[in-house]
């Protein structure tokens, strides 16, 4: 998928090392669907037309339809054709992850964290996450902390102003990094979209609609280095650590106003 998985457990079982093989089969058959990177997957054959949904592996539907869900509900701020060719990573990625702690409940396990692309699952808990910094290579931007988290971040730092308006097909450059953490019940999938989606509003948007979300808190970094972020947010906060892991309090001010 271009990118980097890691899993910790907490409570490994007889049965944990062959659930790690289990789980790198189904990231891979889940790479070999939905890869944009191959021309012979799934996901690239629709888009050139050489299938159609009906031919394609089940789950193409399954994802075809949560995109369109998450389309509705960030009116019309993500979608799965970002500059018009058939891309739905911005829900497979976070799936994938779900797909891995799956898997591991399946196998008995309820403490664990599941990582891909930067994208966070965890069960069990508390964990302490860290949030890289966008602009400060090898900072953090805050460290969240508590149980059963889905964790998301949106960014520039990697790749650029890659994200895209879907109402104007431009790239959206109004953040250096959004943030959305969810609780138990949400999902990484979800959590993930979504984070796309609010990146591609813009600050005062996006922080607006997270606000409107029960269960969903945001932290965003401006290209400046201001962050601000939802009321909510500072629970999800340890209650100590270095200053600049936290937000500016002067910025509390200028977002609640």
């Amino acid at each position: 998928m271009g990118t980097v998985f890691s899993i910790v457990v907490r409570d490994p079982g007889p049965d944990t090392p062959a659930v790690f093989r289990d789980i790198t089969d189904r990231l891979q058959q889940i790479d070999a669907v939905f890869s944009t990177y191959r021309t012979d997957s799934d996901i690239s054959r629709l888009d050139r037309g050489e299938l159609g949904l009906d031919n394609c592996a089940p789950e193409v539907r399954q994802v075809h339809t949560a995109c369109r869900e998450v389309a509705e509900e960030t009116d019309g701020y993500f979608t799965d054709r970002p500059g018009g060719r058939l891309d739905p990573s911005g829900w497979v990625k976070g799936w994938a992850v779900e797909e891995a702690a799956r898997m591991l409940h399946a196998a008995g396990s309820r403490q664990f964290c599941v990582s891909g692309g930067g994208d966070v699952q965890t069960a069990g808990g508390p964990w302490r996450i860290g949030i890289a910094h966008p602009l400060r290579q090898g900072r953090l931007a805050a460290v969240l902390g508590g149980s059963g988290l889905a964790v998301a971040t949106s960014g520039t730092a990697e790749r650029g102003p890659h994200i895209l308006d879907p109402h104007t097909g431009r790239p959206v450059t109004g953040l250096a990094s959004l943030t959305l953490i969810t609780g138990p019940g949400t999902g990484i999938a979800r959590t993930d979209a979504w984070t796309t989606a609010a990146f591609a509003m813009g600050p005062d948007r996006a922080l607006a609609w997270a606000s409107r979300r029960p269960g969903v808190e945001a932290l965003a970094v401006l290209p400046d280095g201001t962050k601000r972020w939802t009321d909510g947010l500072p629970r999800h906060l340890p209650p100590s650590g270095p200053a600049d892991w936290y937000p500016n309090p002067r910025t509390v001010a200028t977002l609640q106003s």
